[in-house]
């Protein structure tokens, strides 16, 4: 049974290593999609909340890149072991209350267990995405290896996994990353579209008003599906 909150049309569970671009990936999809079609949702908010609340530290300073998060990332990895071991759940369901977009970008998916419990809850519409980056790219990001960070399950717990719905390279090449972030925005639109067609239908009305016609042929959105879209946003 998924746990309280919004039916989204699709769940995309995105993966990669420290530095290789997973928040940023997330964030210009989202800026694509729209605030109101899309959520960006992290796994590592609550677990900071918490961690900060019983240890008396800034929430907001462990939320940002600082070397105050930094400094206590090691036990922060820790802490939250020790509570997905007595619930796997206990994180993903925290980040997904009350959410009404209808679709979710889950920013730091790390481990088979986070997989395991979306693909659980809503089924057919999660899909997995992995984001690489070379080590070159992401020590000129300030990646520094850390024992007890970079190979703890938080790092490597998705590095056998198999095979990702889709795969992202980042490595620096901005013009390559523009072409992924396009394919995986249509991607998006048609899985959404399929899942639930009325879940983007005012969205996509939107979309067309600001854009144009180009934006019909990019996404093979045919003129009599967007006349029926109209006429349930209006409803």
């Amino acid at each position: 049974m998924a746990p309280l909150g919004g039916v989204p049309g699709l769940v995309l569970l995105f993966s990669g290593k420290r530095k290789s671009g997973k928040d940023f990936v997330t964030e210009a999809l989202q800026s694509r999609l729209g605030a109101d079609v899309c959520a960006v949702l992290r796994l590592s908010g609550p677990l900071k909340e918490q961690y900060a609340q019983e240890h008396g530290l800034d929430f907001q300073r462990l939320l940002d890149a600082s070397t105050y998060k930094e400094a206590y990332r090691r036990d922060m990895i820790r802490w939250g072991e020790e509570k997905r071991q007595a619930d796997p759940g206990f994180f993903c369901r925290k980040i997904v209350e009350g959410v009404c977009q209808p679709v979710w970008l889950v920013s730091d998916t790390r481990r088979v267990s986070d997989i395991q419990w979306f693909q659980e809850a809503y089924g057919a519409v999660t899909q997995t995405v992995r984001v690489v980056a070379t080590e070159e790219s992401r020590q000129q990001r300030g990646w520094v290896f850390t024992p007890g960070v970079d190979d703890a399950e938080s790092e490597c717990g998705l590095d056998n996994f198999g095979t990702f719905d889709w795969v992202i390279e980042n490595h620096g090449d901005e013009q390559r990353l523009e072409e992924q972030l396009e394919h995986l925005e249509s991607g998006v639109f048609k899985a959404s579209l399929n899942n639930d067609p009325s879940t983007l239908q005012h969205s996509l009305v939107q979309e067309l008003e600001t854009s144009g016609s180009c934006w019909l042929q990019k996404h093979c959105v045919t003129p009599g599906f967007l006349s029926s879209c109209r006429k349930q946003s209006q409803l």
